[in-house]
């Protein structure tokens, strides 16, 4: 795989990622018009969603013939590490965008076989297209990123994503919390995975976890964090996959601190 594919990928979904957050944001300006069809009791889309992820597809599949789209909307059955994919989130943070509160973005990853070759995390409302390459490092429009250099605990923001489609795990992710509370500056629930683990790139967040996500949510953040000098696993300290489950993201130098006090070994 050469470091001009790569590119190449990556511009591609920069493109298709710009063309559904200029959609988005035209709908924004009208969201409390934007019917809501109910996927689950607390999970919803719009056609704010499906008509972002048709732009990205159209564009991805021009520009890259022969790739599969694996996304939240239109083909979320498919496998994520197999062959060329792009796995695609058109609308993270929906509930929030459809509330009108602002922290909701698109998320492309361009991997193969299972590695990530190119990403982008498009912030809509607050402004920024961070992008990365496997081995090329990581950006904000064209600035580099770079995790923070938080060594201290104490000094530390952490993100999360407490469950709201299936609650069995709440008891879980609150025992956690209750470990994490005493021992950091706060912790955050924006209600964006995607946008959180580009966050963590981005040196906003120290680090971040979740007890489930699905690949769409995690793969462009996955290596945005990686090319910005960071560390993903899930809780065991394995490294990440991309098809979805327990995550966990750091600046790396808190990461076993991090993965100590979420498993309760830290006391």
């Amino acid at each position: 795989m050469s470091t001009h594919d790569r590119h190449a990928w990556r511009d591609a979904a920069v493109a298709a990622a710009q063309s559904a957050a200029d959609f988005i944001a035209h709908e924004a300006r009208t969201h409390h018009a934007i019917a809501w069809e109910a996927k689950s009791a607390t999970d919803f889309v719009s056609h704010v969603d499906l008509g972002a992820e048709e732009r990205i597809r159209d564009i991805l599949h021009a520009r890259i013939p022969g790739i599969r789209i694996v996304g939240e909307e239109l083909s979320n059955d498919a496998d994520p590490e197999a062959g060329l994919v792009a796995i695609v989130d058109p609308l993270d943070g929906t509930t929030n965008f459809l509330h009108g509160f602002p922290n909701y973005g698109v998320s492309i990853c361009i991997a193969l076989d299972g590695v990530p070759q190119a990403a982008v995390m498009h912030d809509v409302a607050r402004g920024g297209c961070c992008h990365a390459t496997l081995g090329g490092g990581a950006f904000v429009d064209d600035s580099p990123l770079r995790v923070s250099a938080i060594d201290t605990p104490a000094r530390a923001l952490i993100g999360t994503g407490f469950p709201f489609k299936d609650v069995t795990r709440a008891d879980e992710y609150l025992r956690m919390m209750r470990r994490l509370m005493p021992e950091v500056s706060g912790m955050r629930r924006a209600g964006s995975a995607a946008l959180d683990l580009s966050d963590v790139a981005r040196g906003r967040f120290d680090a971040f976890w979740e007890l489930w996500l699905n690949p769409w949510d995690l793969a462009a953040g996955v290596l945005l964090v990686r090319e910005a000098g960071g560390r993903v696993t899930d809780l065991e300290g394995n490294d990440a996959r991309l098809v979805g489950g327990t995550i966990v993201a750091s600046n790396g130098v808190l990461h076993d601190w991090f993965l100590d006090i979420l498993n309760g070994r830290a006391l």
